[in-house]
């Protein structure tokens, strides 16, 4: 249900507490008590794991309280929160640092959120602080860590309250840091620019056309398309894709399942007065993840092509995945690639991985586990797709990272790195870029986004290694502090990624 790849290629993997005993013993004589669940208030069972890229092998961790459809973020040092969570995990913060031995595990603070966050999204923020937006019932945003204990910590938003229908519609909301400071917020069908330093929406966005929520559960996804450093004015433009027509969930759970959405909505936020411009996928899709590839183009993938989110709420899985080329010509920006044999709905996870993967898991229609005489049964396999360009056909151009001088990237200053590859071009094929790993669920991966730095010279080394000096990202407010993956791209194809810290 959860997934966030960490700095140490590890991924921490989490779905629920109250659904019963897992399949995975904790070990160590270790049980988890706890009067308040629903399920099993002593249970010696994993609800979480560390999954090992490499090794593919896994750890169980341990969880305390219920953190069913939560959410989180990544601190600076590489710390994951994670927050909220439901019943007597709603009020919680839980810690996961990551360690290079086997004993790192949760560390949970009960009662820290001054809301119930259910359904909530998280982002980071420039000053390395986590913003906590929304949730069930909840048309308030607040911080962590809190800003000021000895006063109220709570502050409401109401665009949230407004864009609650009959079908919420408006849970998850996407949020995208922009380059200015402030906060695209995305529920529904309308959009803010907002500053959370002052409470203050500063504009309303142009509602996306037809008027069909995007949201929770009506799942479509959202992605801040790469930020260009090498562009004298930067352009900053929002992508959202699929969901379902409004009214779709509860014909859903009427066993009626409307046909999703196949439009996409990409807004240039950076224009004086910007307007959508739709386009539409081969394929109609709610519950798609969009994930950002080091190549700079965007992978649609999971899904179903009727129905919304929910329990028992979706029908016809959509196993194609789709990547879209945000710079190609208009009319030649989908690409369809080869279909999965697994069906990956309600409850599925997807994240990048540093060699360019893309790994997938889990899908869980049901509101217990349930394996047997149902269409969709629960799904515990990871699968990994691999783009177009791991193909063997590219591999005298694919570029691999030697050195980075530094495994530190500061702000506005240079930073070089070695390079190896084969068949060479010009400078002008070469791009330097760096992905966050996103917190993945419900569609939707929070913090996730791509910068691409200014590359200022390139000189060859030996006859197939090469020295390249970039410059870092500006400012915090276009990549926030912390760890992130580094690709070298040369003539489109990325590089295996390697870790650095922004700082």
């Amino acid at each position: 249900m959860h997934m966030q790849l960490l700095r140490n290629n590890k991924v921490v993997m989490f779905d629920r507490t109250d659904f019963g005993p897992s399949n995975i013993s904790l070990g160590g004589g270790r049980c988890r008590f706890d009067p308040a669940d629903t399920a099993l208030q002593v249970d010696c069972t994993a609800h979480s794991v560390l999954y090992d890229v490499a090794s593919n092998s896994f750890r169980p961790l341990m969880v305390q309280t219920d953190l069913w459809c939560s959410s989180g973020a990544v601190l600076p040092n590489g710390t994951l929160v994670q927050t909220g969570g439901y019943n007597d995990g709603d009020h919680v913060i839980r810690a996961f640092t990551p360690c290079i031995n086997d004993i790192c595990d949760w560390i949970e603070t009960p009662n820290y959120l001054a809301e119930r966050r259910w359904y909530a999204t998280n982002q980071i923020l420039p000053n390395g602080d986590i913003i906590i937006i929304g949730g069930r019932r909840q048309f308030n945003f607040e911080f962590f860590p809190k800003i000021k204990p000895e006063k109220s910590s709570l502050f409401q938003l109401n665009f949230l309250r407004e864009t609650s229908d009959s079908d919420e519609n408006n849970l998850y909301p996407f949020v995208h840091l922009l380059p200015d400071g402030n906060l695209f917020i995305f529920a529904n069908t309308r959009s803010i620019l907002f500053n959370y330093n002052q409470n203050s929406v500063i504009k309303e966005f142009p509602s996306i056309p037809n008027g069909e929520p995007r949201n929770y559960p009506s799942s479509g996804s959202s992605v801040l398309l790469p930020l260009d450093q090498n562009k004298p004015d930067m352009e900053v433009e929002i992508m959202i894709c699929g969901g379902a027509p409004r009214r779709s969930h509860r014909e859903a759970l009427e066993g009626n399942f409307v046909e999703a959405l196949s439009s996409c909505g990409r807004l240039m936020v950076s224009d004086r007065n910007p307007s959508w411009e739709v386009e539409y996928m081969p394929i109609s899709r709610v519950m798609g993840d969009m994930v950002i590839l080091p190549s700079g183009d965007v992978i649609i993938i999971n899904g179903a092509g009727k129905g919304t989110a929910g329990w028992e709420a979706s029908d016809d899985p959509v196993t194609t995945p789709v990547i879209y080329r945000p710079t190609a010509e208009r009319n030649n920006r989908f690409w369809t690639m080869e279909p999965s044999r697994t069906p990956r709905l309600y409850h599925s996870a997807v994240v990048l991985l540093p060699d360019g993967r893309v790994l997938v898991g889990g899908s869980n229609p049901h509101v217990y586990y349930n394996f047997t005489r149902v269409k969709f049964p629960t799904e515990l396999s990871l699968e990994s797709f691999s783009p177009p360009y791991l193909s063997a056909e590219y591999r005298l151009i694919r570029p691999r990272i030697v050195a980075a001088a530094s495994k530190v990237l500061e702000y506005a200053q240079l930073f070089s790195v070695i390079f190896t590859v084969a068949e060479y071009t010009t400078p002008d094929s070469l791009s330097f870029r760096i992905i966050a790993p996103s917190f993945s669920t419900h569609s939707f991966g929070m913090n996730q986004r791509m910068v691409v730095m200014k590359l200022t010279s390139v000189s060859r080394v030996t006859v197939y290694s090469y020295n390249a000096t970039v410059l870092g990202p500006s400012k915090a407010e276009i990549a926030p502090p912390g760890y992130y993956m580094l690709f070298v791209v040369h003539s489109g194809i990325p590089s295996p990624g390697t870790w650095v810290k922004l700082q």
